[in-house]
Formats: C-alpha cells, sequence, structure tokens
C-alpha cells in the first residue's frame, strides 16, 4: 500500500492501526488463555482466611504495597534472596494482585514463616528496633484499632463471585473470627501467610 495514501487518510489509518493492535493483543492474550500455569491455582494455594482478608485490606489501606512488591522475578539473584520466583498460579485468587515494582523495602512475597509474630510486632511497633537502618514508618495505631467484622463476610460473598472457594462455613463464621482482634494481628497474619503455599513448588518429587 502507498504510504502516502495511509497516512493523508485518517480513517484508514485509524482502522490499520486497529487492526494492528488487535492482532498484537491476541497474540499475547490468547496463549495465555491456554496455558495451565497461568489460569489454574498452584497444587497447595488455599484461600485467605478471614483474619489474613482482613490483614490483607489493612496492608492495601496503610500503602505497604507502595514500597513493597510481592514479586520475585525469574533472576538467579532474585531466586538466591527470595526463592522460588512468582507464578501466575499462586495469584489466582488474589483480587487484585499485589506484585508491583518498586522496592523502597525488601520483596513480602516469601516473608511468611521466615520472622516469628513477635518479630513483625516490633517491626510495625518500631521497625528501627529490630532492622536498625529501616526507613519504613512505625504503624503503632494498628495495635489500638480492633476491627468489628461487620463486612468481612460480604467481602468474602464478593470474592466469591471471582471464583475464591470460600465455603458457606467460611462466610458465616466470619465475624467472628476477627470482630475484636487487633488490626495489627490481623496484618501479621496476612503476612505471615504470603508464600506459604509456594513451599515445595516445582521441586522434584
Amino acid at each position: 500500500m502507498n504510504h502516502e495514501v495511509l497516512e493523508k487518510n485518517v480513517g484508514l489509518l485509524i482502522v490499520c492501526i486497529l487492526v494492528a493492535v488487535s492482532f498484537g493483543g491476541l497474540v499475547q492474550i490468547l496463549p495465555l488463555l491456554f496455558e495451565h500455569a497461568s489460569t489454574e491455582p498452584v497444587p497447595n494455594l488455599k484461600p485467605l482466611t478471614a483474619l489474613q482478608l482482613e490483614g490483607r485490606d489493612i496492608y492495601m489501606r496503610e500503602g505497604c504495597a507502595v514500597c513493597h512488591t510481592q514479586m520475585v522475578r525469574p533472576l538467579q539473584s532474585e531466586t538466591a534472596r527470595y526463592g522460588h520466583y512468582s507464578v501466575a498460579g499462586e495469584d489466582i485468587y488474589e483480587h487484585p494482585f499485589l506484585w508491583g515494582s518498586k522496592r523502597t523495602g525488601p520483596d513480602l512475597a516469601r516473608v511468611g514463616g521466615r520472622y516469628s509474630d513477635d518479630w513483625h510486632a516490633a517491626h510495625l511497633l518500631n521497625p528501627r528496633t529490630v532492622v536498625p537502618v529501616s526507613n519504613m514508618p512505625g504503624y503503632p495505631w494498628l495495635f489500638d484499632d480492633l476491627l468489628d467484622g461487620e463486612i468481612t463476610a460480604d467481602k468474602m460473598r464478593a470474592l466469591r463471585t471471582l471464583g475464591v472457594p470460600y465455603t458457606d462455613a467460611d462466610i458465616e463464621g466470619a465475624q467472628t473470627a476477627v470482630a475484636g482482634v487487633p488490626e495489627a494481628k490481623a496484618l501479621i497474619a496476612y503476612l505471615q501467610s504470603l508464600g506459604q503455599d509456594m513451599k515445595g513448588y516445582g521441586a522434584t518429587p
């Protein structure tokens, strides 16, 4: 096609751009729909408990994802430090997922079980008591503010419509599980869950 004709005909140029973008998008997206690793959960994946779910919401509310990624990149330097690289199947139940790209602090994708609950509590209260060079702010109010659980069940019902396999029993017991619990405890429960479902993933049987 004569480029002069294409460049002077705005309508035709728009159509050609849309066709090119559509083909490019299909080439990138369609293969993922048939790739089990990106459409099915990893073998040990479990949905967050009511307490962990509330902790995740606190994590997002306080902006933790702004400084911490949850995405181990497939590079030797990353996997040597954090563990197995992130895969789509471990985030099937994440809405929204929290991969991110900014690391003011370390990646947290595999932090679960790495430190004790007491360590996390001290870190949240005043990070410099456990990491002297930390520039992370403290979150003392999380130890005073209590969860009421009034909408926890509603959150779980909404997530179930998106494919998260919460049972009726999970939903019915949600408020009881979180009511009166300090927000710090919920956040720690969430942090301790990160990466636990990936233990042993990819290991040779």
